[in-house]
C-alpha cells in the first residue's frame, strides 16, 4: 500500500484523531471536584462503555445477533474475558489520574500499553512479519516511541521533585484526591498492563469482524460488535466499584445537588471523547491492513500522550518547575513525533 491509497490515509488519520481524543478525555476531571470520584466515573462508564457501544453496534450491524451466533465462540469468549480484565485497569487509570495528574498518568499508562499492545497483536495476527521490513519498521517505531515515553516519564519525576509541597495547590478542582507517589505509580503501572489487554483482546477477537464481513456488513460493523462485547463486560467491575463507593460514602446524594448541570455535561463529554476514541480506532485499524491493531494502537497512544502532555502544560501541571524539567518533556515529545513518522511509514511496506 502507498500513501496514495485513500483507505490507508484514512486509517492513519483516524488513528491519530482517536489518540487526540484519548489524550483529552480526562481533562474535565480537573473541574469536577464538587463530585466524588465515583460520581464522575459511573456516568463516564455508562456513556462510553454501555450506551455508545449499544447504539453504534445496533446502527452499524442490524444483524447483530446473527453475526454473534455465526462468529467463533472462542473469539466471542476472548472479547468478553479480556474486556472484563481491562475493566479493572480502567478503574486504576481513573484513580491514577486523580492521584498523579493527567500528563504523568497518561505517560506511565501509555508507556506500558504501547509496548505490549503493539508487539503481542503482531505476534498473534502475523508472527512472520517480525522477519520482514514492515515488521522491522513497526518494532523500530514502537521502540522509538517507548524511548520518547521514557523521556516524558523522567520529566514527570523531575516535575514531582520541583513542585514538592506545592503540588496540591496546582490540582485546581480535580476530582478525587492525591496519593503518595508510590501508590500513584502502582495504579498507573497496573492500568498500563491491563490497558494493553484491550488491544490484545481486540486482536484475538478479529474472527468476529470476519463473521460480520462474511454476512455482508462492513469491517467497522464487525469492530463495533467486538467493542460492544469488550466494553460492556469491562463496565461491570467499574460500575460495581462505583456502587460500592457510593454506598460506603453516601456520595450518591451528590447527583441531586443544585447547579449540577455543568458537572453532568462535563462528565458526559468525557464519555463521548473516550468512547469516540475507541470507535475511531476500530474504524482506522482495518483500513491499515492485516497489522492494523499492531500499527494503529501505538500511533493512537503516542498521539494521545502528546495531547495529554500539551494539555497538562497549558492547565498548569508544569508550573513551578525548572527549565531542565520542561526540556526533558520537550525532548520526549519530539522523539514521539519521530516514532509517529516511522509507524506511519511502516504502513506503506505491507
Amino acid at each position: 500500500m502507498t500513501w496514495g491509497d485513500s483507505a490507508l490515509t484514512l486509517g492513519v488519520t483516524f488513528a491519530l484523531l482517536a489518540g487526540i481524543m484519548c489524550g483529552a478525555f480526562a481533562l474535565p476531571m480537573r473541574y469536577l471536584g464538587r463530585w466524588s470520584w465515583e460520581n464522575v466515573w459511573a456516568i463516564f462508564i455508562l456513556v462510553s462503555c454501555v450506551l455508545m457501544p449499544l447504539i453504534i453496534a445496533r446502527d452499524a450491524a442490524p444483524g447483530l445477533l446473527h453475526i454473534l451466533r455465526s462468529a467463533p465462540a472462542g473469539a466471542v469468549t476472548a472479547a468478553i474475558l479480556t474486556g472484563f480484565a481491562w475493566g479493572f485497569g480502567a478503574i486504576m487509570f481513573g484513580q491514577g489520574v486523580s492521584a498523579v495528574g493527567l500528563s504523568m498518568a497518561n505517560t506511565l499508562v501509555l508507556a506500558i500499553s504501547a509496548s505490549l499492545g503493539s508487539f503481542l497483536p503482531m505476534g498473534i495476527l502475523a508472527p512472520g512479519k517480525f522477519r520482514q521490513p514492515q515488521g522491522h519498521a513497526v518494532v523500530l517505531g514502537t521502540l522509538i516511541g517507548i524511548a520518547g515515553i521514557a523521556f516524558c516519564g523522567y520529566a514527570g519525576i523531575l516535575r514531582e521533585k520541583s513542585q514538592g509541597g506545592e503540588k496540591e495547590k496546582l490540582r485546581g478542582d480535580m476530582v478525587g484526591s492525591t496519593r503518595p507517589i508510590a501508590v500513584g505509580l502502582a495504579l498507573c503501572i497496573g492500568a498500563g498492563l491491563l490497558s494493553a489487554v484491550l488491544n490484545i483482546g481486540y486482536s484475538i477477537a478479529q474472527p468476529v469482524l470476519g463473521a460480520a464481513v462474511h454476512a455482508g456488513d462492513s469491517a467497522f460493523a464487525g469492530s463495533s460488535i467486538i467493542w460492544l462485547l469488550m466494553l460492556t463486560s469491562g463496565a461491570v467491575p467499574n460500575l460495581c466499584f462505583c456502587a460500592y463507593l457510593m454506598g460506603k460514602n453516601g456520595s450518591w446524594r451528590k447527583y441531586s445537588e443544585p447547579n449540577g448541570s455543568i458537572l453532568y455535561g462535563l462528565t458526559v463529554l468525557m464519555g463521548l471523547l473516550w468512547g469516540g476514541d475507541i470507535f475511531l480506532y476500530g474504524f482506522a485499524s482495518p483500513k491499515i491492513g492485516r497489522l492494523g491493531p499492531a500499527i494503529a494502537w501505538p500511533l493512537k497512544l503516542i498521539a494521545g500522550l502528546i495531547t495529554a502532555n500539551v494539555i497538562g502544560y497549558f492547565v498548569g501541571e508544569w508550573k513551578l518547575t525548572r527549565a531542565l524539567d520542561r526540556r526533558w518533556m520537550l525532548a520526549g515529545l519530539l522523539v514521539l513525533l519521530i516514532a509517529i513518522g516511522v509507524l506511519a511509514w511502516s504502513t506503506t511496506l505491507g
